[in-house]
């Protein structure tokens, strides 16, 4: 049995971001939103996104923050930008439970934005705990556990072009090195003489 499997290639991703990207640019034609990127999930996805807008566009991000056992939120670094009457697309990498957009979506509401809109790359519904509204969303998938594109492993593969799942978490833990040999040994086939 496999222990990872590519779920969506490069070339789906970005297929999806351009039709997203020029969704936001018709519906915010007019205007000068605000991408509000979550760190350090959304960095690829809202790179990537922000090069199929408008160059009205401004982008700002935040970090929040989970503790205590009940998982509470909180943010770590705020933006600098100031959201009052500004149209603002918060842009998430991977919605599940929905708590943390939640939280921040009622955040951002007492900040006294002209409008709120959501992004997100990767939409777990099968998870979801609190109902989120995504204006825009990428891919729809089940509960495995997703690796790429700025989802992570104690901070390694956010930089892969693609999404992969773990198939075997238990012998994945045991060698988180699994990946990189997968993704990379055909790189390295190729450069070796």
């Amino acid at each position: 049995m496999s222990i990872l499997t590519e779920v969506v290639t490069a070339e789906a991703i970005a297929a999806r971001v351009a039709e997203l990207g020029a969704q936001i640019t018709k519906d915010y034609e007019g205007k000068d939103p605000v991408l509000l990127g979550v760190l350090n999930g959304a960095v690829p996805f809202l790179a990537d996104l922000s090069r199929h807008l408008p160059p009205n566009i401004e982008i700002d991000f935040l970090s929040l923050t989970r503790f205590g056992a009940e998982g509470r939120v909180g943010i770590k670094v705020d933006s600098a930008t100031s959201i009052s009457g500004r149209d603002v697309i918060v842009v998430e990498d991977i919605v599940d439970t929905g708590l943390t957009l939640s939280y921040l979506l009622g955040l951002l509401e007492t900040r006294s934005p002209a409008s709120i809109a959501t992004a997100t790359l990767i939409d777990k519904t099968t998870r979801r705990i609190v109902e989120v509204a995504l204006d825009y969303r990428g891919f729809e998938v089940g509960d495995e556990f997703l690796l790429g594109y700025g989802l992570d492993w104690e901070g390694r593969y956010r930089n892969l072009t693609s999404l992969w799942a773990v198939l075997d978490l238990a012998a994945f833990q045991e060698d988180p090195d699994l990946l990189s040999q997968e993704v990379f040994a055909g790189a390295a086939d190729r450069l070796d003489p």
